[in-house]
């Protein structure tokens, strides 16, 4: 298989200007008062249904660090499932899926429906361009071939 070009680094006025926009994201969410948690949270899901491994990577170390716990983060593919997700993640997670598969128009209109009674409108505006923007990290990511690679920690205690 040939080699994949990492697409930030073939054209990184590109990629900038999207850093620059996660950035304006982040701010939008916190103004509209969505704990990063909730914002990880919504990463780390799209970044499953893309099947992106180096954006969950990022993401995943970036939850525990905001306090998220593991077991969370392992229930997360069913969150649906569970009892363990406020009403508002639970609004937010379904807004996320809904952004990253929007051919669902009814699940879509269930999403927003459920956003719309837990969330505010800017919460509503700031979920959705979370989701926007980690989508458009994930394709960059996937096309890009950006590999997850094993830690120092890691290394060392498989050889053992």
């Amino acid at each position: 298989m040939a080699r994949r070009i990492f697409l930030d680094k073939q054209s990184p006025k590109a990629f900038h200007a999207l850093r620059e926009t996660s950035q304006a994201v982040r701010t939008v969410a916190a103004e509209a008062g969505l704990d990063r948690v909730t914002v990880e949270l919504v990463n780390i899901r799209v970044s499953q249904l893309n099947g992106c491994a180096y954006c969950l990577d990022i993401h995943t170390k970036a939850a525990l660090r905001a306090g998220e716990s593991a077991r969370r983060l392992g229930i997360l593919p069913a969150w649906r499932d569970t009892e363990l997700f406020t009403r508002e993640e639970r609004a937010a997670l379904a807004l996320a899926e809904a952004t990253t598969d929007p051919r669902d128009t009814d699940g879509q209109a269930s999403a927003y429906e459920a956003a719309r009674q837990a969330l505010t409108e800017d919460q509503i505006s700031a979920v959705i361009w979370v989701a926007i923007t980690i989508n458009a990290f994930n394709r960059i990511s996937i096309m890009s071939k950006h590999p997850v690679r094993k830690a120092a920690t890691e290394v060392a205690d498989a050889s053992m």
